[in-house]
């Protein structure tokens, strides 16, 4: 079933500057091999990603900043004295969150239009190092930024809205409780808009995986989403568990301060490249699943590397080496030359056990007419065009061939030395 509704992803592999070869072991071992033998190209993927994440993470720290100013001068207790009236802060630190996040949220969309760039760069890399085992460039990096920005920021920007909404809700929901209303309501939609956002933010990954994949029209992107997505809920959900493993330990910061220093260790020199290295291999093992994948022989990739002038020559080559096995083989009789058909009227008289001189003239005269029979057949024949052009090949490949060895001296073409 999942076969034939992705059928529109068969031949459009997003492979503009590299050729997929074959994993020559299984996926999961090549992966970790992958990782060990490119961990300083994943790095500087790593890297240049960061960088485009840079307003992101300043937006969230001066939110930060301004949530922790505001709770220093607003006065949340204060007690001026008995005389003096002291207003009511119930429901004000929640209002306060809520009102910056309504703002600093907001903007963060906005700065994932700039990650985003990041995001492409990154995915289109590691799927080229996953794919020609450990070929990347800076130059590769920007190429993918080009061919998978629009595929990149559509799933980003959506997740982040919901994202957005999560928050906001949250916030609503815990002032609506602060100032002593039914909580039933409030929590029920926070937890909904979370169950939202967590599966928007699954099915955002796979508009990636396929967008940075595949070239397809965006509802066919989103629709072979959906369909794999459906078809592999709990690989997917066990696999992204895997692949957020650095999510997980910067959250155990919030447990111990050692696990935010981890945490931001592994998040500025691999972090982002090891949760792309690990969905990337797993999407991609799940297309060789259902899709016919589009794989080139170690020779038909280093063919893709040549220049037109040095693949002119590789051909010129085995062309050269073809026609000389084809001389040196011989040619074949049968093909290229006139033999007349065995019939019933030819026929040779048995020498019997006891002969005499007769009985071997009378053999012998019947030998002689078959062999003119069969000159008179070639005479006849030999002028028709399958033998001519046949011979005519030959001819003409024995000519194209060099008459002269390594050292520049003449040498005689024949079946002994053509291969040599």
């Amino acid at each position: 079933m999942a076969e034939s509704k992705l059928q529109t992803l068969v031949g459009n592999d997003m492979a503009d500057d590299y050729v997929r070869t074959y994993v020559p072991q299984g996926r999961w071992s090549d992966t970790w091999a992958i990782f060990k033998a490119n961990f300083v190209k994943l790095v500087i993927i790593n890297v240049l990603t960061l960088v485009f994440f840079v307003p992101g993470i300043a937006l969230m720290y001066f939110r930060s900043a301004y949530v922790s100013n505001l709770a220093a001068l607003y006065p949340f207790s204060s007690n001026a004295g008995i005389a003096i009236y002291t207003p009511s802060t119930i429901g004000l630190g929640e209002r306060l969150v809520l009102s910056v996040d309504l703002i600093y949220y907001a903007v963060l969309i906005a700065a994932g239009f700039i990650a985003s760039v990041g995001i492409a760069g990154a995915a289109y890399s590691i799927k080229k190092i996953i794919n020609s085992h450990g070929e990347f460039s800076v130059k590769s990096y920007f190429h993918g930024v080009r061919r998978c920005y629009l595929n990149t920021v559509v799933p980003v920007t959506v997740f982040l809205a919901f994202y957005y909404f999560s928050v906001i809700i949250s916030d609503w929901s815990a002032q609506t409780i602060a100032y002593g209303a039914s909580a039933g309501g409030p929590i029920t939609a926070k937890v909904f808009i979370i169950i939202a956002t967590v599966l928007i933010g699954i099915y955002a990954m796979w508009v990636l995986a396929v967008g940075v994949s595949y070239k397809v029209k965006f509802h066919y992107l989103l629709k072979n989403s959906l369909v794999l997505l459906v078809g592999s809920v709990l690989q997917t959900v066990l696999m992204l568990g895997v692949a957020l493993i650095p999510v997980w330990i910067l959250m155990l910061g919030m447990a111990s301060a050692i696990f935010t220093l981890i945490g931001a260790v592994i998040f500025l020199f691999f972090g982002i490249s090891f949760i792309l290295l690990v969905w990337m291999a797993y999407t991609q093992w799940m297309f060789d699943c259902f899709i016919t994948p589009a794989i080139a022989t170690e020779k038909q990739a280093k063919l893709e590397k040549m220049t037109p002038k040095q693949r002119e020559e590789v051909k010129r080559e085995e062309d050269m080496q073809a026609a000389r096995e084809l001389l040196a083989a011989g040619k074949s009789e049968l093909v290229g030359k006139p033999i007349k058909p065995i019939g019933d009227e030819i026929s040779v008289k048995e020498i019997p056990s006891a002969f005499g001189r007769g009985d071997v003239a009378k053999a012998q005269a019947d030998r002689d007419a078959m062999n003119k029979g069969i000159e008179e057949y070639y005479e006849e024949h030999k002028n028709e065009t399958k033998y001519v052009e046949y011979n005519k090949m030959f001819a003409e490949r024995e000519k194209a061939l060099p008459s002269t060895d390594k050292k520049g001296k003449k040498k005689k073409i024949s079946a002994d030395n053509l291969l040599k």
